[in-house]
């Protein structure tokens, strides 16, 4: 079981925790707040008030042994910013930072926090590709430029290979799964879906498979400008 620590609970850091929790994770919540302490404390296996800017009230819970720790303090962006560093100074392994400004992603990629996030414009980002491009689904970002995204095949791929299609050296996309539909006769035994992973230059796209590729976030926007 993959341990985490919430430090903020606003809403973005409650929303985290209790989806964490729901899939299985074990998770500290932290707030120098009560009533969020309090709020939460039914939904996570650890909820504490403290200053999460005090090193020592931090290794007094252990926080220094958890798998990731997610900074949410979206209010105060000095304490953001401090949580993270001594985050990162105590030995804890991941350390994601939400920002809400692109200096403070800025300053916080500069310090070397592993992960920072701006749940704002990727709230954005997402709902502007899905009105643009019918076939996209999801994107993921991975951290600088890179993304992971996942879309329907178009038409002008079904029936071609990856080696017709030519993703890598017309986009700088590697395809890394295929989601593809079973037959009739698979789906009872197996369910409807099954994955081909890293497929290789003689796979060729059906249709109904949905693509998951990872790449540039410019390579990605050319490729879904071609294929829409």
């Amino acid at each position: 079981m993959k341990k985490f620590a919430i430090l903020g609970l606003g809403s973005f850091g409650e929303s985290i925790a209790k989806a964490l929790t729901e899939k299985g994770a074990e998770v500290i919540a932290i707030d120098k707040e009560m009533q969020r302490v309090e709020d939460i404390q039914d939904y996570v296996s650890i909820a504490v008030k403290l200053d999460s800017t005090d090193e020592n009230a931090l290794k007094s819970q252990g926080i220094q042994d958890v798998d990731v720790a997610i900074v949410c303090i979206g209010e105060d962006f000095e304490s953001n910013l401090l949580t993270s560093v001594i985050l990162k100074q105590i030995g804890v392994p991941m350390v994601v930072t939400r920002a809400t400004k692109a200096v403070e992603e800025k300053i916080l990629n500069a310090v070397g926090i592993d992960r920072v996030v701006l749940p704002e414009r990727e709230v954005a980002d997402k709902l502007s590709y899905t009105l643009m491009h019918p076939n996209f689904k999801e994107i993921i970002y991975l951290g600088g430029e890179l993304s992971i995204a996942e879309f329907d095949a178009p038409k002008t791929f079904h029936g071609k290979t990856l080696e017709q299609i030519h993703l890598r050296d017309k986009y700088g996309l590697n395809l890394i799964t295929i989601h593809r539909h079973r037959s009739e006769d698979e789906r009872a035994e197996k369910g409807p879906l099954k994955d081909v992973i890293m497929p290789g230059a003689q796979t060729s796209i059906q249709e109904g498979d949905t693509l998951i590729v990872v790449g540039k976030k410019d390579d990605l926007n050319k490729l879904l400008s071609k294929i829409s």
